[in-house]
């Protein structure tokens, strides 16, 4: 097993970038944004495309694939924040070199949509990367979602302390954590940019899909033998799922339950992390703890 490689942490006055790989920004939230990192010591740099449109992406997959290399090939630039997710990121992986991040590593922070990235990242290149909410939802942001994302970047130690959920199994399990948004791990399973997540703790989360679908893309994880070797399960928020007319009869959190009820290792529900205001930062591909009690869980990092 390959050790993490770790980008520095941030430490005031240092750049960032400001990208987005999959769908047109909210240009009236960019002031917002930049307040926001100016506020934590830190200087915005544009990506050249960052205003550009083309459909429903924030430019053409040439113009958001050459922002990221630029981003990634600056030694200047200490961390790539994705200003959001939608679609459109697994369109550019292939036009991207990421060899210069393996040696000059720095942070790539987003989530939903930026799951792809995540997954090359962490289970290819073995660095670490934050599973962070996105200056799209800054405004909705809770204190702690925007803090444990503040946090991670400048390497301040955090635990995530929830209440227990009815469904959730009690244990105690350790090992790096990888995953993101479930769609964006079906959709590229089976690719060259899916993950390997044996002896790890699985993070799932996802937002407004058919509770069949969900069913489907558990089974897939299931028959792919990505459920049987994990040291734990960790779901964030399953938001707004949907139904048919015939109801498929289980919520998203009991076909998550059913899928993983042959195995024994510690599962948590609704952990603050996803398509959530409260949407809490992990850094994906570093050893964590995950402890589940009857009273609460704690995720350690």
């Amino acid at each position: 097993m390959k050790n993490s490689i770790l980008p520095n942490n941030l430490k005031k006055g240092d750049k960032i970038s400001l990208i987005s790989t999959a769908r047109k920004i909210d240009v009236e939230k960019l002031a917002h944004a930049k307040e926001v990192f100016n506020n934590w010591g830190l200087k915005v740099v544009e990506g050249k495309n960052l205003r550009a449109e083309s459909n429903q992406f924030c430019g053409t997959d040439n113009q958001r694939s050459c922002d990221l290399q630029e981003a990634i090939n600056d030694n200047s630039i200490q961390a790539i924040i994705c200003f959001r997710g939608g679609y459109g990121t697994v369109r550019i992986l292939e036009r991207v070199d990421f060899s210069n991040l393996i040696k000059n590593p720095k942070w790539i922070c987003g989530y939903s949509d930026v799951t792809a990235l995540h997954n090359y990242l962490n289970s290819k290149c073995a660095i670490a990367t934050i599973h962070s909410t996105m200056p799209v939802n800054f405004n909705n942001n809770t204190k702690e979602s925007l803090e444990t994302f503040r946090k991670s970047l400048f390497g301040e130690k955090y635990n995530i302390i929830t209440e227990t959920h009815e469904l959730n199994r009690e244990g105690a399990a350790s090992g790096k954590i990888i995953g993101g948004n479930l769609s964006m791990l079906y959709s590229l399973s089976g690719t060259k940019y899916d993950i390997d997540t044996r002896e790890k703790i699985l993070f799932i989360e996802d937002l407004d899909e058919y509770l069949y679908h969900i069913d489907r893309m558990m089974w897939n994880l299931k028959l792919s033998g990505k459920l049987s070797n994990l040291s734990g399960l960790v779901v964030g928020g399953m938001t707004d799922m949907n139904d048919n007319e015939n109801p498929f009869g289980k919520t998203a959190v009991e076909i998550i339950k059913e899928a993983v009820e042959e195995y024994n290792y510690p599962v948590c529900f609704n952990l603050p992390c996803g398509h959530i205001d409260d949407n809490r930062a992990l850094i994906l591909n570093k050893e964590a703890k995950l402890t589940v009690t009857y009273s609460n869980v704690i995720f350690e990092q």
